[in-house]
């Protein structure tokens, strides 16, 4: 009996997505992540159309060791009126050492007259001879039938036709593409079903995301009795994107019992689905089901005083079975239940402390009003916390006063220079920095102030800068919020800061970023 495929299309159909640029290293480092989440395909590309695919399937028999994933190469049918044995583009496929090939078929009778500009027969006979070819060179070939939902409403007996073409030839599976992305999980289902009885193919299934029924839709059709799935990690591919093969996995393995990857596997999965976006240089989406930063993140009081029960009663899944975990929002909307369960995170027990719970859940109530906002800034409330607690945060430096100059001369750049004055380690230290902006040279004039006592700091980077303006009506008067995100390179944490002046509420933003990397790290005061 063959196993259920988990096939991963992001190194070719997710690459289209616009603003990922992927390099042939960066296809080894995906492919080597895809392997440990335990999917059972990998498709590299297209070896002969593109000159970096083509390299990638050189390289990765030399260099991948997968160890749950086999590599597919991906192509098109034979052209028409040529034998497939004699086409370059199918030669390029045996030529690129895959064991399995995924060919793409038409299979909407509009695309075989416009776009192939051939006949409907000459599409079967494209399809069948060029299966029949690669299945004689010993390799599994598998179908990606394009636009089929589409082609299936408009002439149902052609697209079974292209599906018995393949299957008869001797392709392992027919995928069934959502090509447009229209679909909805109804149609899906009834057409699945339908081509299953009337062929008796093994069926798989492609979803673009354009309804946002993707991962429904894919569910749809194992439900009608597919047995592969196609997607991309974190729902990469153009338009809006493909099914998100994380969310589709989860949902088959946690929610219909579906066997697919192994538990350990599928709790490295937003490690996995975070460092793929590191790879492509692609913001993570926070709200991504599953593995987002967001996922079991609770901000309504309410609900912080079920979790503090019982965190099922708010939670669908046990967030540890994704590798994620829950998170406690801070705001305005925070009970004191919140304020507890968050400052549990920090080993801080509040449980029974009504007074302090009250002051720091007061206090937070005041900031936000101010335009603070502490739901996407863990660690200012943490510092705020341990303030309010009067376990104070270390005090690292005083601050005697630091100042800003913007020099800008003609057509010239303008150069920004910091001054900062602080007291640290028994010194008075005095620095200046500069930068490409105000901000840039605050950062570097601290760092420069404090690197004397505290050489720490070096490992500190600011990788992120957000800025919001309040009050918009007030123009270049309005309050402004700063958010900073600062990584150690193992993690980030996210401090903010809040002024009627943009670079004051950079500096408070700045200054905390770089006092909590410093607490968390357990530097002493000196």
């Amino acid at each position: 009996m063959h196993g259920f495929h988990v096939y991963d299309t992001t190194l070719r159909d997710g690459a289209q997505q616009e603003g990922i640029n992927v390099s042939v290293a960066d296809k080894l480092a995906i492919s080597r992540l895809l392997d440990e989440l335990g999917v059972t395909h990998i498709e590299g590309g297209w070896p002969g159309a593109n000159p970096n695919d083509t390299e990638f399937f050189a390289r990765a028999f030399g260099e991948l060791e997968l160890h749950t994933a086999t590599l597919a190469a991906f192509g098109a049918t034979r052209r028409a009126g040529i034998d497939a044995a004699r086409d370059p583009q199918v030669q390029a496929l045996l030529d690129s050492g895959a064991e399995v090939i995924t060919l793409v078929a038409k299979s909407h009778p509009a695309h075989v007259e416009r776009a192939l500009r051939t006949t409907r027969e000459e599409n079967l006979a494209m399809i069948s001879d060029t299966v029949a070819h690669l299945h004689a060179q010993g390799r599994t070939v598998m179908i990606d039938a394009e636009h089929f939902f589409d082609g299936y409403l408009l002439d149902r007996e052609y697209a079974l036709a292209c599906v018995r073409a393949a299957h008869e030839a001797g392709a392992e599976v027919i995928a069934l593409c959502d090509t447009n992305g229209g679909m909805l999980p109804g149609q899906v289902r009834d057409a699945v079903a339908d081509v299953r009885a009337a062929t008796g193919a093994r069926l798989g299934i492609h979803c673009h995301n354009d309804t946002g029924c993707a991962v429904a839709n894919s569910m749809a059709a194992v439900e009608a009795g597919a047995d592969h799935v196609q997607g991309t990690i974190n729902a990469y591919g153009e338009r809006t994107g493909n099914a998100d093969l994380i969310t589709l996995v989860a949902n088959l393995q946690l929610k219909l019992g579906m066997d697919l990857v192994e538990p350990h596997r599928l709790q490295d999965a937003t490690r996995i689905a975070h460092a793929v976006s590191e790879v492509t240089n692609f913001p993570p989406f926070s709200r991504q089901p599953y593995v987002g930063s967001g996922a079991f993140a609770h901000k309504a009081g309410l609900h912080a005083s079920a979790i503090k029960v019982d965190p099922d009663l708010y939670q669908h899944i046990d967030p540890k079975s994704v590798g994620n975990d829950m998170r406690m929002l801070v705001s305005d909307m925070a009970g004191r239940a919140t304020v507890e369960l968050k400052s549990r995170e920090f080993g801080i027990d509040l449980a029974g402390n009504d007074e302090a719970l009250s002051r720091v859940l007061a206090k937070v109530k005041q900031l936000e009003q101010q335009g603070y906002t502490f739901d996407a800034a863990d660690a200012s409330f943490e510092l705020l916390l341990r303030r309010e607690l009067e376990e104070e945060a270390p005090q690292y430096a005083q601050v005697e006063s630091w100042r800003v100059m913007i020099d800008a001369r003609g057509g010239e750049n303008a150069l920004s220079e910091a001054t900062v004055k602080a007291v640290a380690g028994g010194h008075r230290l005095v620095a200046t920095g500069e930068g490409n902006g105000p901000v840039n040279a605050l950062d570097h004039g601290l760092r420069q102030t404090l690197t004397v006592v505290y050489p720490e700091i070096e490992a500190l980077d600011l990788i992120d800068y957000k800025v919001r303006i309040f009050d918009a009506a007030h123009g270049t008067d309005a309050t402004t919020r700063v958010l900073i995100e600062t990584s150690d390179a193992h993690t980030s944490w996210t401090t903010v800061g809040v002024a009627d002046n943009i670079v004051e509420a950079s500096w408070e933003a700045l200054l905390d970023g770089i006092t909590y990397g410093l607490m968390r790290a357990g530097v002493p005061v000196r």
